[in-house]
């Protein structure tokens, strides 16, 4: 029986790999396990090293340096993609950041040039993505952004990154709007706290961490390896009639969040069991 969906024959960018323990770096994974294949960024020089042999592990015949600060490093990548592919079919934006004294620090003591900052790479990037990617898919596509549920409710030391990623989110809605007619669809992936190199800019990280596994209604995170599932099927054609929504991968936390829905997890001698049920 062949497979209920693949990615043979697809061409997909993706931005935002750090190293092995990355969100884009399980994404581009299941994408190139399902047949997809790659282009890939990494940051700048210093990050080469550890992005390049990942891309190679990926056979990624596009291996480019993206700055999204830097002027006209966006626009060479996806000049670069037309010159060598001609199209594209999807593409992942996983990329965020804010100075870290805006990061630490309360929104209201945040500063003008920290927000534009955060909001210009962490956002309109993946906007500025989707103006550079509309003409190369004119068979269609699928644009997808990472956030965190810190943009719908209020989280302990998420900070400055909570209205960042509500203004991302917001614009997952507005280009699924906007882009929908000429096929292109438009998703933002959702997961729960995972122990990223991104994640470990956030204070009092662990502690969000064990919370969120308390709350979850199964008690435990999800892993890198169930948002990249997940993006490889929002990006295959399985997921035509899905576009412009916020796609959660949390264990089930945002439908109880911070407080109320599920009861602690259990406890066995006095300690906390953080069940795994796998899957």
């Amino acid at each position: 029986m062949a497979p209920y969906f693949d990615l043979t024959g697809k061409r997909g960018l993706v931005v935002g790999i750090a190293n092995e323990h990355s969100i884009a770096w399980a994404c581009a994974r299941a994408f190139r396990a399902l047949g997809a294949e790659l282009a890939v960024t990494y940051l700048n020089e210093k990050a080469e090293p550890h992005v390049r042999p990942l891309a190679e592990r990926l056979e990624a015949p596009i291996i480019v340096p993206c700055d999204v600060r830097e002027p006209g490093q966006l626009e060479a990548v996806f000049e670069r993609i037309r010159e060598e592919w001609g199209g594209l079919d999807f593409l992942l934006h996983s990329i965020a950041f804010a100075p870290r004294d805006d990061l630490h620090g309360r929104v209201t003591d945040s500063s003008r040039e920290g927000f534009l900052t955060a909001m210009d790479v962490s956002c309109h990037s993946f906007i500025r993505m989707a103006h550079l990617a509309e003409p190369l898919m004119n068979r269609g596509g699928a644009l997808l952004t990472v956030s965190f549920y810190g943009a719908e409710k209020v989280v302990e030391h998420y900070n400055l990154m909570g209205p960042v990623k509500a203004a991302l989110e917001s614009s997952v809605r507005y280009l699924a709007a906007e882009l929908g007619e000429g096929g292109i669809r438009v998703h933002a992936l959702s997961p729960g706290p995972l122990k990223t190199r991104a994640a470990s800019g956030i204070d009092r990280f662990d502690e969000l961490l064990e919370r969120t596994a308390e709350r979850a209604p199964r008690h435990q995170l999800a892993d890198v390896e169930d948002v990249g599932a997940t993006a490889a099927f929002l990006v295959s054609d399985r997921a035509k009639s899905l576009t412009g929504n916020v796609t959660y991968v949390d264990c089930g936390y945002h439908v109880v969040g911070g407080g109320g829905g599920a009861p602690p997890p259990p406890t066995r001698g006095g300690e906390k069991v953080i069940k795994n049920w796998g899957g």
